[in-house]
């Protein structure tokens, strides 16, 4: 009897987690998308596009919110380190030792289930110190403005 009830306890609070989740999508600027397609590689759009539904996955976490919704777009986007496609395209380029300042900038909208507008977010934020960028990784200040943009995000949905 007790299994039966706590097999019942945990699937309620899963079906609560699923009936209360939003879909999020990522898509690009078009300034950004002739980015990927001219010198990035597509591949490293569906990466970073990983990288923001995870950050904003986590952040909304246990979150009560009535957002059904996420839609964010990737306005730009810089790496720290080069792209497959750029080491490619220019052999002289070294994956570990060329770095540059890197970051990205982030606009997002909230929608609930009638489709009205409950948050909007834009944020951007790009390294401005190129010794901070040494022990990043591809798109490691990329990262860290995913991260700051969902912690935003949330913050947006809870004042909402």
């Amino acid at each position: 009897m007790f299994l039966k009830s706590l097999t019942a306890a945990a699937a309620s609070v899963l079906l609560a987690g699923v009936a209360h989740a939003a879909s999020i999508s990522v898509t690009y600027s078009e300034d950004f998308a002739e980015m990927l397609d001219e010198e990035y590689g597509e591949r490293e759009g569906d990466v970073l596009s990983g990288v923001i539904i995870r950050d904003v996955e986590q952040a909304l976490e246990g979150m009560e919110s009535d957002a059904t919704v996420i839609s964010i777009v990737i306005e730009d986007a810089k790496p720290n380190r080069p792209t497959l496609e750029q080491l490619s395209a220019r052999p002289g380029l070294d994956p570990i030792r060329s770095i540059s300042i890197g970051g990205m900038a982030l606009s997002g909208k909230v929608y609930d289930a009638d489709g009205n507008e409950i948050a909007a977010l834009e944020y951007e934020w790009f390294e401005n110190n190129i010794r901070d960028v040494i022990g990043t990784g591809r798109w490691g200040d990329a990262r860290r403005a995913s991260d700051r943009f969902s912690r935003r995000l949330a913050t947006a949905l809870e004042d909402a």
